[in-house]
């Protein structure tokens, strides 16, 4: 199966450790999956949620793209209503500037966090549908470097002024944003990890109202899933036991829980809490490698993509770079080493939680 694998990282932080180590992590998986032969890897925009550490993806694209060599960087994304176009527009046009053809701006019209931090980063921010559309017009004009007469496009250029835009692509996690993306000629993912439901249809109806644009000639899709894959049974259900209570404590309103495994082992679920983790297993993949190779052939042909990001929480750093690892060669990505990648990038190599 030819199929393009990428990360979404979302600079997780683990249990007993901090935001420091968990930025080192992101330098050192950088670096790994550059090995292993993905195709991108982005960061997401968070606020105000303390086991995250990443609220600004274009400072970690710069760090990270200056320490790799193949991969593409990108946000996934910038929560566009947070933020200025004409600022977003500098600064993925600096980033294209300093890594020709590696930058993707994936935007999307989450708050990345609760209303009222949203209100902090951007007051003037009404959360409407029309306001987000107008950012990407402006976004769109500030990138192409727009002349258009009468307009403020004419008089204000967003610099650098180079000869090369980043992809632009929609994150999504509805059918609204997918006929947006399609009637502005953008790329498009679906975020499978944030609503099970529905993403084939989207990704179809995209296809269906997709109007070519000037740096987009047809259709460009992929799906994003959370993902974790392990040689051993015991600890692929311990993962997925930390994913159910995770998934289900964010939506209780308990964002900052960093649970042990054996609280979540001692927990016990009420009905419906079963029916929800239920519900959010439809969000993710875990398990051993027969299983999740199954799984996730099924996943992209239901979708009709040819490119999964992938995003991995674990416990322990070394088991996130194992499940990437294992990815890649189920479906054949790598044709390195994997043994010298997992020894250079191992958290316990003199070098490699420096940042």
């Amino acid at each position: 199966m030819d199929m393009k694998l990428s990360v979404l990282d979302q600079t997780p932080i683990r249990r007993g450790s901090n935001a420091k180590e968990a930025l080192a992590e992101s330098v050192q998986l950088a670096k790994f999956v550059d090995t292993l032969g993905y195709t991108r890897y982005w960061l997401s925009e968070h606020h105000n949620i303390l086991t995250l550490a990443g609220a600004a993806p274009e400072v970690m694209i710069a760090r990270l793209a200056g320490e790799t060599k193949n991969l593409r960087f990108g946000s996934g994304g910038i929560m566009l209503p947070n933020h200025s176009a004409f600022k977003v527009a500098e600064n993925f046009r600096l980033l294209e500037a300093l890594f020709p053809g590696r930058i993707d701006l994936g935007i999307g019209r989450a708050p990345g966090g609760d209303r009222l931090t949203a209100s902090l980063l951007n007051p003037s921010n009404t959360f409407s549908p029309n306001e987000y559309i107008q950012k990407i017009v402006e976004l769109k004009a500030y990138l192409s470097g727009s002349n258009e007469e009468g307009t403020v496009y004419e008089k204000v250029k967003a610099i650098p002024q180079i000869d090369s835009e980043p992809e632009l692509w929609m994150l999504t996690s509805s059918g609204e944003s997918a006929y947006i993306a399609a009637h502005f000629g953008m790329a498009l993912s679906f975020a499978q990890f944030i609503n099970p439901l529905g993403g084939p249809d989207a990704i179809a109806d995209y296809r269906k109202q997709f109007k070519p644009s000037a740096l987009l000639s047809h259709p460009k899709t992929s799906v994003g899933i959370f993902m974790f894959v392990s040689e051993s049974e015991e600890k692929a259900a311990q993962v997925q036991a930390m994913m159910d209570h995770r998934l289900l404590s964010i939506e209780q309103g308990k964002r900052d829980e960093a649970p042990s495994y054996e609280s979540v082992q001692s927990y016990s679920y009420s009905r419906e809490e079963m029916a929800r983790i239920q519900y959010n297993r439809m969000r993710m993949i875990v398990g051993v490698p027969d299983d999740v190779k199954n799984r996730l052939t099924e996943l992209v042909n239901i979708f009709g993509v040819d490119e999964v990001v992938v995003s991995t929480f674990a416990d322990h750093f070394e088991d996130r770079l194992a499940s990437y690892a294992l990815l890649s060669e189920m479906f054949g990505i790598n044709n390195r080493n994997l043994k010298s990648a997992l020894i250079n990038t191992s958290p316990d190599h003199s070098e490699s939680l420096s940042i």
